[in-house]
């Protein structure tokens, strides 16, 4: 139920493996309404080092990422940070011929039924196991079977300029976005995605990523010195991050961001979505156990949980210390380490960190 990354890579490995799946799309084609940037980042795949190479060489998923990224700069308010390696790929996800889920939709062999209007209990009726890939925690929810941690509301755009397109950049400055992040992704040497996303917490009630595009979009701007006309724009509001409380209940697997593939520190998530399908249908196929595969994803999420609730208790001077701390030799070990888990690793260092801070407002 859902022809996104996870079902899809879930319907191709049932195929590799001889099992037909029927597949149930309520868009008109696969991808999702709006087209955006992404990124897929080494350091969030630990410890595989390179998620698209693990993808085709242990699992047949074969997906060509836009460009591969050599160089992230990472603005706060007072301080950046330059960081170069083999960081990762970029990505287009949504409504284009290269996107993701296109390239996916082309390794099916079974047809996808689109306009689809089909619920979870007709399915459940119909068919002897269901596997839920609808991109969100709503059928989740329904069943009794999520922990909603938080929700975040997020505002994009296409812009047209001169990029390099081995360059990512981020902003953590809470003057932009309180407690939040904006990025700039680029599709090619011409076009680029921004982004501004927010959590709703208590501390951004009087704010919206509306309210805050203006100075956003003209801080990258001023940064590339350049006027970046948008030619496309999307805006998602109150969208709900959490995890599953089981990951199979019954014949029902819950995979994606039905189980939680999107971590709640940075947004990322694509590999770990695309991991819940396969093993999803390694289970189906008698392969393995889809909540023992699960349990290292389950891990990252609540290691990434522990960031998100770091970053609320920081202000704009401790994430100038952060940053001019990545500047340079640490911050190029942290990103090219192979044996080290960087977000278990910076979670548990920062526990004591935020107990201090607790301490003082409190």
């Amino acid at each position: 139920m859902g022809a996104g990354l996870s079902g899809l890579a879930c319907a191709i490995t049932l195929e590799n493996y001889g099992i037909t799946p029927s597949i149930f799309e309520k868009q008109s084609k696969v991808g999702d309404r709006f087209v955006n940037g992404e990124a897929l980042l080494n350091i969030f795949t630990r410890p595989v080092h390179d998620g698209i190479a693990s993808l085709s060489d242990q699992y047949g998923i074969y997906l060509k990422p836009t460009s591969n990224i050599e160089k992230m700069l990472i603005f706060s308010k007072n301080k950046n940070a330059i960081i170069e390696a083999q960081l990762g790929y970029t990505n287009i996800r949504g409504r284009e011929q290269d996107s993701f889920e296109s390239q996916l939709s082309s390794q099916v062999k079974a047809s996808i039924q689109f306009n689809s209007e089909k619920t979870y209990e007709q399915l459940l009726n119909s068919y002897t196991h269901v596997v839920l890939a609808t991109g969100d925690a709503e059928y989740a929810k329904q069943t009794r079977n999520f922990r909603e941690d938080l929700t975040v509301s997020i505002k994009g755009a296409t812009v047209e300029g001169s990029f390099d397109r081995f360059t990512v950049m981020t902003w953590i400055d809470y003057d932009l976005a309180p407690y939040g992040y904006g990025y700039l992704i680029p599709y090619s040497e011409h076009e680029a995605n921004i982004v501004l996303a927010i959590p709703d917490i208590p501390m951004n009630q009087q704010v919206t990523t509306g309210q805050l595009w203006d100075s956003f979009y003209n801080k990258v701007r001023a940064e590339l010195i350049q006027d970046l006309p948008v030619t496309d724009q999307f805006q998602i509001t109150n969208y709900i991050m959490g995890i599953c409380s089981s990951p199979r209940m019954g014949n029902t697997f819950y995979i994606g961001n039905c189980f939680s593939s999107m971590m709640p520190f940075m947004g990322f998530g694509q590999y770990a979505a695309l991991l819940t399908g396969v093993y999803a249908a390694y289970d189906l196929c008698g392969l393995g156990n889809y909540e023992q595969l699960t349990m290292p994803l389950r891990q990252s999420y609540e290691n990434s949980l522990v960031l998100r609730r770091s970053m609320e208790q920081l202000d704009n001077e401790d994430l100038d210390r952060i940053i001019h701390l990545l500047n340079g030799y640490w911050g190029n070990k942290l990103f090219q380490t192979k044996t080290l888990n960087p977000l278990r690793l910076i979670s548990y260092l920062l526990r004591p960190y935020i107990k201090i801070k607790q301490g003082v407002t409190s």
